[in-house]
């Protein structure tokens, strides 16, 4: 089997860093749109493969990759956010707080679950696919909460709400986009960084 230098590795690496950003640049236009201006993504596939091969830097680079992108379909660049384009005028720093810098969380903090299940000495493609799950969730769950809690005092997002409280708001919204999220980048996520494994880049 062949051996690669710690150079060929590295270049590896780059260019798997470059292919999973221009990944979340052809996801960014294939979202699937659900009611109250959300939409299932798989965007979190790229970060969390990103994690898992590249570790923390990895997963912080192609994690910013994604909020950036996510903070430009505000504006209408990359994509379009419905929701985004109309709170965007509330606070574009909150928004930038909102899109960019959770995922960026997410993705160092995809990295140090895949770190951790390492260490036990669990098996890789477990390793891989509770990444793949673990930062869907994370995802999932910082875009919601910084949601609420930045903009959750608004007009847009009272007329949403209608009434509901947090909890019942955020199932409502995200509730078969999370499972479906999640579920899709176990899966993949498992596959993807099970091969790279085998292919000896991790």
């Amino acid at each position: 089997m062949k051996s690669f230098s710690r150079t060929d590795r590295k270049a590896a690496r780059l260019t798997l860093l470059a292919l999973l950003i221009a990944i979340l640049v052809v996801l960014a236009f294939v979202n699937i749109p659900q009611p109250a201006g959300l939409s299932i993504t798989f965007n979190m596939i790229p970060v969390a493969i990103a994690a898992i091969a590249m570790g923390y830097t990895g997963g912080a680079i192609v994690g910013g990759a994604f909020g950036l992108i996510s903070f430009l379909q505000c504006f209408g660049i990359i994509g379009f956010s419905a929701m985004g384009a109309a709170l965007v005028g509330v606070s574009p720093v909150l928004m930038f707080i909102q899109r960019f810098c959770s995922r960026v969380l997410v993705g160092i903090l995809s990295a140090l679950v895949y770190r951790a299940m390492q260490r036990r000495g669990i098996r890789p493609q477990i390793c891989c696919t509770v990444t793949g799950f673990a930062a869907a969730f994370f995802n999932t769950f910082f875009f919601m909460t910084l949601l609420v809690l930045l903009f959750g005092h608004t007009e847009y997002m009272q007329g949403l709400m209608a009434g509901r409280g947090v909890l019942a708001f955020i199932i409502a919204s995200v509730g078969i986009n999370a499972v479906v999220e999640m579920i899709v980048a176990a899966i993949v996520t498992g596959a993807v960084g099970t091969a790279l494994q085998k292919a000896h880049l991790i």
